[in-house]
This record gives structure tokens, C-alpha cells and sequence, in this order.
């Protein structure tokens, strides 16, 4: 076994004074590699700087916890074993209480809650529900908080209840968006909270304790420790349900074996012994004596295995045997001396005290472990101090017996040192086999991870798909757009080239303005007309362009045909081509678009029609023309 790492120690250390939990009794090979899980995740490179960035980061003792705490559970793990309790264990745990007594169950260590209401479910079918409701409490405990909320739900996925019979599936769940919930009035019998199986005090008067797969997390000190706890919290009838991994073969003076294969454990209940001092009553003289058989009385005591030693009432020697002269020394010279000028009264062990208080209490007694060392060998003796009465129990004697119990010490402490060795040799066993479990389980664990990660790569494997056919379909969507507006933008070009072939084709000039009367439409004869092209106009204001037209007769006419009424209107103007020469100017202001009841159209067309003055050829034509103008008025 490697050594402890001190920095981890502090590590653990730190956790315990700061968060309150103490995991110095887990299992060091495990707890490491759970802890280098998720330092790896952080990136802390040992465990100090996972320390330092515990400190720096208060919320990751959360993650943390959840890494260590390997809830790996399922509804009845371990069928076999389940059926056997359900079959063999229950009923006749049920039969032998009163009927109106109430029944305790203890899940220690529940996890999500698969094992608690597995519990139910197997009490309710051998007791039925209405007494099963009456009657069972469930106790469902753990230390972890987010997974006692997850149990307090009862909600469960299809995959996580595909180990409960269909017709308990039916029986006891409630289907609920593709989900199963235990049902309601089963689940009152339940009650969840946290409890530290280390440090926290157990539940009593429990008659069955259910804590599969959970000691093979801590080491053999601290599973001792859990296991006095759950000695003391089952009835003395109690039954307590492990996991396959824990078997107790180090554990007989507190639990005996039901059924070691399904783990299957009944509480041993304990006895108060008197240390160091066993005794027994002593029969009473039946009185008479024959003289013709004093002789063979004599020798069968003289001859007796063990020493021996008579005294009477008063402390006198009264009979010894050969083997009390061969070990002790005392001879048929010392009868009759007062025992307590001899040796043996106070060596090997003292005897005078003993001797007074089986005269007192009438009670044979037993002094044990006394040593005696001669000639370099140590003897272990017992020595029985029993008081002699007659028939009405008066005191007669004391009978002192040492008996040599070398060879059975020596057996005894044999068979101690290879118990010690069968038990070290069952603690590595069955550590090797725990450790396996926990292994099994972190991989159990990991693969349950993988797949929830393949779940939702699955998951968004269908998104993604169902994204690309949306795609493809909004491609296809505007595709057809697409060529909708292919035919649409034809259409057009092929309306603006006839618009623009009737525009070309007017002998007017034609302008079309909008609200704004930014120019819109410009078309050829406008361009001849007044010597500006359409790139040059198009998008000017028509009132700021520089053309020869007197936009003051204009700007009314706009005005006019832009108005709430939309009135067109025409009128004939003078003005100056591109090239200079005065021309007169038939204008027509349109009004089109959607009229607006008070808002104003889309805008005004408007028509130039160009009537060409004649040009005069010198000054005496113009005089001429101003002169004939001039009587033209006057009369």
C-alpha cells in the first residue's frame, strides 16, 4: 500500500473544516482518481494548486461533489437478489410483528430514489397497498442534496425504469410526457433527507436497512464504524439488505448470514457479560456418607487430574491431592495449617480475597488467567474456588481447583492468530472485490456519461438534419422565388422597352415627377427640347433644373394636380429651347397614382408640347412686328 500523500491529507482536511464533510474515510485509490478527474477538467496540475483553486473558487466544491459521489443506481439492481427478499425475507418479517405495529425501512444511501421506491413497490405487492400506506415508513437518505431533490420528483426517463416488470410499471408509475412518475399516494410513505452515514446519527427501530454498494466506497475502519451504527439502528429482528460487493465475513459478532449469496444479513442481538469472572451455581451436599467407600474416596481425590485443595470453614488445610504437592509444593505435612500461611494463598495470584467471597455470596467463582513460571516454563492455570454446604447451607469448606489450561491458551491464541489472519486475508478479499465493484461502477458511471453524450450528438445530428432539409427547402422556396422574379424582372423589361418605344414615339416631351417633384421619367423629346438627358435629370428637383421653361406658371399647375383634389390642368406658355429661340409651350399637368382622400398622389405627368415662333430676320422686322402688335392693340 502506498503512503498517505500529505498534500492530499491537507486537501481533505481543508474540506472537512471548511464545507463539513469528511472524506477521510473513503477509500484513498478511489477518492484519488476522482479527485484527479476533475483536476484534469480544471487543469490544476497536483493538489495544491487544486487547493489553492478550491480557495479562489468557492462554487467548484459543487462540481467537485458531484465527481466523488458516484450515483450509479437503477430500480431492483440485481434481480435475484430482489426476488429472494420479496419472496423469502419480507413475508415472514411481516407475519411476526403485530398487525397493528408499524414497519420501518431504512434506504441508506438512495441516490436518486430507485432503490427506496423499489422498496415500496416490493412491500406494497406482499402487503397490499391500503396496508401498506397504514403501516410502512421509508426512510431514504444520502448526502448528496441534488440528487435527493431528483428523488423527491419520482420522475423517471423510459430507459431508467426498463428494469421494473410491465405490469408494475402500469401498476405503480403514471405516464407523463414520455415520462414515468411514482404514483402519488404510495409516495407520501416515503420520506427523503439528508443524512452522513460517518458522522450523523442512524434511524432506530429499523426493521429492514437497505444500503447496497455503498461501504465498498470507505475503508475497513470506517465500514466498522457504519456498520455499529446500523447494528444499533435495526430491531432485534431487523434485516439488513447489501450489495453484492460487501459480504461482512469479518462481522459475525453483529450480523449473521440470511442468505450470504444475495447479501442478506439478520442483527445479532447483544449480551451483557461480567468481565473477567464467570460464574455458576453450586450444587448443594446431598449429606450421608458410607464408611466402607472412605477409602476409595480418598484416593480418587488423591488421584484427581487437577490440583486440588480442601479448606474448611475456618481456613484450614483440610485435603490435598498429588498434583497440588507436584505443582505447588503442598504436602499432607501442611494439613492443617491456616491457609493463609502458605505460599499458594497469595502466589501466582491471590486467592484469599476470592476464597472469602465465595463463603460470603455461596457462589462458586472463577479466577482467570492466572500465570505460574517454573523452571522456565510458564503454566496457564484457571482456578475454581467453590464454597462446600450441607444439606440446611451451612458453610462446611472451600474446594480449590487449578486447572491447566496451557494447551487450550495455547490453542486458543493459535486459533486467535490464524482468525486474525483469516480475517485480514477475508478485509483484502474482500477490499479487492470492493474495489473491483467501485471500478465497475465508475465505468458503469462513464459509460452512462457516453451515453448521454452520444444522446445529444444524436440529438443535434437530428437538428442539424432537420436544419438542412428546413434549408433545403427554404432553397427550394427561393428558387421558385427566384424564378418568379425572373419571369417578373422579363415582364418588366420587356413593359419599360414598350413604355420607353411610347415615350420615343410622342412628338411631346414628356416629364413625370413624383410628391417630391424630383424627376422620375425624361424621355427623347424632352432631351431635344430642352437640351439636358435623362442621366443629367432624372432624380432632380424639376422646379431647380436649367431649362428655359418659366417655372412660376409650372410650380401653380404642380401644385394644382398634386392637391387634395388631383385636378389636372393646361396651359400655353412662352419659353426657350436648347438651341435659344423662343418657343410657346402647350403644358398638360396629369395627376396618377392611388389618390389618398386628403393625401396627395404618386405624382404628375406632365406634357410639353413645343409650337415653335417664327424667327424675325433683322431690326426693321422687329420694329415691323412690334408696330403691328402695338396697333393690333389700340384697336
Amino acid at each position: 500500500m502506498e503512503p498517505d500523500d500529505p498534500n492530499f491529507e491537507t486537501l481533505l482536511a481543508y474540506l472537512k473544516e471548511t464545507r463539513g464533510f469528511d472524506f477521510t474515510g473513503y477509500k484513498r485509490s478511489s477518492l484519488m482518481r476522482r479527485f484527479n478527474r476533475r483536476m484534469s477538467q480544471v487543469g490544476s496540475a497536483d493538489f495544491q494548486d487544486y487547493l489553492d483553486y478550491l480557495q479562489v473558487h468557492p462554487d467548484e466544491f459543487t462540481a467537485l461533489f458531484n465527481t466523488i459521489l458516484i450515483n450509479v443506481t437503477g430500480f431492483f439492481r440485481d434481480t435475484d437478489a430482489w426476488d429472494h427478499l420479496r419472496s423469502e425475507v419480507l413475508g415472514p418479517m411481516i407475519a411476526a410483528k403485530p398487525s397493528d405495529s408499524p414497519i420501518r425501512v431504512w434506504s441508506a444511501g438512495c441516490a436518486s430514489g430507485e432503490e427506496p421506491y423499489s422498496l415500496a413497490i416490493a412491500l406494497a405487492e406482499v402487503m397490499g397497498v391500503e396496508e401498506f400506506r397504514e403501516r410502512v415508513k421509508i426512510y431514504a437518505t444520502d448526502v448528496d442534496e441534488e440528487q435527493l431533490n431528483e428523488a423527491r420528483q419520482a420522475t423517471y426517463s423510459e430507459h431508467r425504469v426498463q428494469a421494473v416488470p410491465p405490469e408494475l410499471l402500469a401498476r405503480y408509475f403514471e405516464s407523463s410526457n414520455s415520462r414515468y412518475v411514482f404514483r402519488k399516494d404510495l409516495r407520501r410513505s416515503v420520506i427523503f433527507g439528508r443524512n452522513d452515514l460517518v458522522q450523523d446519527a442512524p434511524i432506530s427501530r429499523i426493521d429492514l436497512l437497505a444500503c447496497r454498494n455503498t461501504l465498498m466506497y470507505f475503508n475497513a475502519e470506517t465500514q466498522t464504524r457504519i456498520l455499529d451504527r446500523f447494528h444499533f439502528a435495526l430491531s432485534d429482528s431487523g434485516v439488513l439488505f447489501l450489495g453484492k460487493a460487501e459480504m461482512l465475513l469479518t462481522q459475525g459478532s453483529r450480523f449473521t448470514p440470511i442468505d450470504l449469496k444475495r447479501r442478506l444479513f439478520s442483527r445479532v442481538p447483544r449480551f451483557d457479560r461480567l468481565p473477567g469472572v464467570v460464574t455458576s451455581d453450586f450444587p448443594r451436599d446431598a449429606g450421608g456418607s458410607v464408611t466402607s467407600m472412605d477409602q476409595l474416596r480418598d484416593q480418587a481425590f488423591a488421584a484427581s487430574p487437577p490440583a486440588q485443595l480442601v479448606l474448611t470453614a475456618d481456613g484450614t488445610v483440610a485435603l490435598v491431592n498429588r498434583e497440588l504437592e507436584r505443582t505447588f509444593g503442598v504436602s499432607s505435612r501442611d494439613l492443617g495449617r491456616p491457609f493463609r500461611d502458605l505460599d499458594l494463598s497469595y502466589r501466582p495470584a491471590e486467592l484469599r480475597r476470592h476464597i472469602e467471597q465465595a463463603q460470603v455470596e455461596r457462589r462458586t467463582l472463577r479466577v482467570l488467567d492466572v500465570k505460574q513460571t517454573r523452571a522456565g516454563e510458564t503454566t496457564h492455570l484457571e482456578v475454581q474456588i467453590s464454597p462446600l454446604t450441607d444439606g440446611d447451607s451451612n458453610l462446611l469448606g472451600v474446594n480449590v481447583i487449578f486447572h491447566d489450561v496451557t494447551e487450550a491458551r495455547r490453542l486458543q491464541d493459535q486459533l486467535e492468530h490464524t482468525n486474525h489472519q483469516l480475517e485480514a486475508a477475508y478485509e483484502e478479499l474482500q477490499s479487492t472485490n470492493e474495489e473491483l465493484e467501485t471500478t465497475n461502477e465508475e465505468l458503469q458511471s462513464t459509460v452512462e456519461e457516453l451515453e448521454t453524450t452520444n444522446e445529444e450528438l444524436q440529438s443535434t445530428n437530428e437538428e442539424l438534419e432537420t436544419m438542412n432539409e428546413e434549408l433545403q427547402s427554404t432553397n427550394d422556396e427561393l428558387q421558385s422565388i427566384n424564378d418568379q422574379l425572373r419571369v417578373s424582372t422579363t415582364q418588366l423589361d420587356e413593359a419599360n422597352a414598350f413604355l420607353e418605344t411610347v415615350l420615343a414615339g410622342l412628338h411631346a416631351g414628356v416629364s413625370v415627377v413624383d410628391n417630391d417633384l424630383r424627376v422620375r421619367v425624361w424621355n427623347q423629346r424632352a432631351e431635344e427640347l430642352w437640351g439636358l438627358r435623362a442621366s443629367e435629370v432624372v432624380g432632380q428637383h424639376m422646379l431647380n433644373l436649367d431649362i428655359g421653361l418659366p417655372f412660376e406658371q409650372l410650380r401653380p399647375m404642380l401644385r394644382s394636380a398634386l392637391g387634395a383634389d388631383g385636378k389636372g390642368s393646361e396651359a400655353s406658355v412662352d419659353a426657350v429651347n436648347r438651341r435659344g429661340r423662343p418657343v410657346l409651350i402647350r403644358m398638360t399637368c396629369t395627376p396618377f397614382g392611388t389618390r389618398g382622400g386628403a393625401d396627395s398622389g404618386d405624382g404628375v405627368i406632365i406634357v410639353m408640347e413645343a409650337d415653335p415662333r417664327p424667327e424675325p430676320q433683322d431690326v426693321g422686322d422687329h420694329y415691323a412686328a412690334g408696330l403691328s402688335q402695338a396697333d393690333g392693340r389700340t384697336r
